[in-house]
């Protein structure tokens, strides 16, 4: 039986809600993912996964990154509300941390056994909690931006590291792929990259329907990435 709450935490002066999910028929406690949203906001997707990540036996917590009911609905909203964060990955990785410190003191949750998975932006903030060097086990980036900071404290990676990336994405060009393939080799990362044909961003995303802006679902993808996430935490959390 899966069980789903609201839980509000803060950052600072920000107040922010996650959507917690967990199957209460499991005695004891359990590895934790933390889900990170796309550019809209804590949405309706996100939450699904956390769902998802339940039926797996994990706790699931959709993180919000902007604010207890913020959410954009046309591309200049979800810009406004992501372009603060991208331009300042400090404040970016202490509002990831701050739902990272709130998911370890969950009742059901392993804090020694925690992970993130996150999609478009969301895969960015995935990667930047490994970079701020948490205490996590894996982190996996669905279509994820992959540009490293560059004005934030460099810390030992801790995390296994999966990304899951399509060869036809506009956003994140094979020049993107190679510069982050040699920063998780130079940082001594245990890392893998798995590419899948014919998906652009946002793959996973069965409502992303926008050629012109390199935004389209890829059904095969889409199945093969989540496989490939289940096998990765299989392994991350044994």
């Amino acid at each position: 039986m899966i069980k789903t709450q609201k839980i509000e935490y803060r950052d600072g002066d920000v107040i922010l809600e996650g959507y917690y999910s967990y199957d209460e028929k499991i005695q004891g406690k359990r590895p934790a993912v933390l889900v990170v949203h796309d550019w809209s906001g804590k949405n309706e997707f996100a939450c699904n996964k956390a769902d998802r990540l339940a039926e797996l036996g994990y706790a699931g917590f959709a993180l919000d990154m902007y604010g207890k009911g913020k959410i954009g609905n046309t591309k200049e909203e979800k810009t406004a509300l992501m372009s603060p964060l991208i331009n300042d990955r400090m404040k970016l990785q202490t509002r990831i941390l701050a739902a990272l410190n709130t998911l370890k003191k969950l009742e059901q949750v392993d804090p020694a056994r925690l992970g993130a998975i996150g999609f478009c932006f969301g895969g960015l903030c995935a990667l930047d909690l490994a970079r701020s060097g948490a205490d996590v086990k894996g982190v996996v980036s669905f279509h994820g931006l992959l540009h490293a900071p560059e004005n934030t404290p460099k810390h030992p990676i801790k995390a296994k590291i999966l990304a899951l990336h399509g060869f036809d994405d506009p956003m994140v060009t094979s020049d993107h792929v190679m510069t982050f393939g040699q920063e998780m080799t130079h940082a001594k990362v245990d890392w893998q990259l798995t590419m899948y044909g014919n998906a652009m961003h946002a793959f996973t995303n069965p409502q992303a329907n926008d050629p012109g802006f390199g935004t389209v679902y890829e059904k095969h993808a889409d199945a093969r990435s989540w496989i490939a996430m289940k096998e990765f935490f299989k392994e991350v959390f044994a």
